[in-house]
């Protein structure tokens, strides 16, 4: 391919999904204490929340450095690639855009565009999927761009939190601050579709949580890309099917929110992400 396209691992991307797609994908790491893990190397979605389970204390993510940025896209251009698109989580919630930028900079002469999704796991990785897909099929640079910068702002991301607990300790709660002073009563709803976390809704039980998320996939019409991502949800095949009412099963896109996203997300989040219609 001319075009070659890079991520990060909060795209939540499978080996087999990223190896068929031609995509490099860089890994955030998670720090449990002194013990660290590369994200989705080390550290499987299923092993990273039984060893969340049982730790004393929130475990924290770091972002990959600019150096192990600039070494995939110099691997990429090493290959044959003319040009590479990096799509990136949310500049809102991570210093990883930061990280590309520089070690794009650090490339002299060649062509690499980073773009920022302002979006998390199947949000993030719906855009880095059509992107590579498009590459695959001969687009340019601009055309991939150009792709990618139409689904942005048509991307949403909501998440149903069996806790706030993982999001206040980490400091990721943003707009969804008002929502502390009831933890322990609610099975609150976040929107992170602008990039940063914000308040959608306040239910008071599971059921209507997730009963709140269809709705908001109904209420959206014709959406592109419907994913259900998770962290370990035992409710998962029950979400599935309120779902199924809708949306046909085999259209939706089935995947494990990674340790990236579920040291904030915490334990059984459950999420959904999916482009609305463009207007033209």
């Amino acid at each position: 391919m001319a075009v070659r396209i890079v991520t990060d691992s909060a795209a939540d991307l499978t080996d087999e999904e990223s190896e068929a797609l031609g995509v490099t994908v860089v890994p955030l790491s998670i720090r449990f204490g002194a013990e660290e893990f590369v994200d989705r190397k080390d550290l499987t979605p299923e092993a990273f929340y039984a060893k969340l389970a049982s730790a004393s204390v929130l475990p924290e993510t770091a972002a990959p450095s600019p150096g192990a940025f600039e070494a995939a896209f110099t691997a990429s251009l090493d290959a044959g690639a003319d040009s590479v698109v990096c799509i990136n989580i949310s500049s809102l919630l991570s210093a990883t855009m930061a990280s590309a930028q520089n070690g794009a900079r650090a490339i002299e002469g060649a062509d690499v565009r980073v773009v920022d999704s302002r979006s998390i796991t199947s949000g993030l990785g719906s855009q880095v999927k059509v992107a590579a897909r498009a590459a695959a099929g001969g687009a340019s640079a601009d055309e991939v761009v150009r792709i990618v910068d139409d689904m942005i702002p048509r991307t949403r991301v909501y998440g149903a939190l069996d806790t706030l607990e993982n999001l206040k300790k980490g400091g990721r709660v943003g707009g969804a601050q008002a929502m502390l002073g009831t933890l322990l009563s609610i099975k609150p709803i976040i929107d992170i579709s602008t990039g940063e976390v914000q308040q959608e809704a306040k239910p008071r039980t599971r059921t209507k949580a997730l009963q709140h998320l269809v709705d908001k996939v109904v209420a959206a019409g014709a959406v592109e890309n419907l994913s259900v991502m998770h962290g370990q949800a035992p409710d998962i095949e029950q979400f599935l099917d309120l779902l199924a009412a809708h949306h046909p099963r085999e259209s939706i896109h089935v995947g494990d929110i990674g340790a990236t996203i579920g040291v904030h997300g915490g334990p059984r989040v459950m999420g959904v992400t999916y482009q609305v219609p463009g207007t033209s």
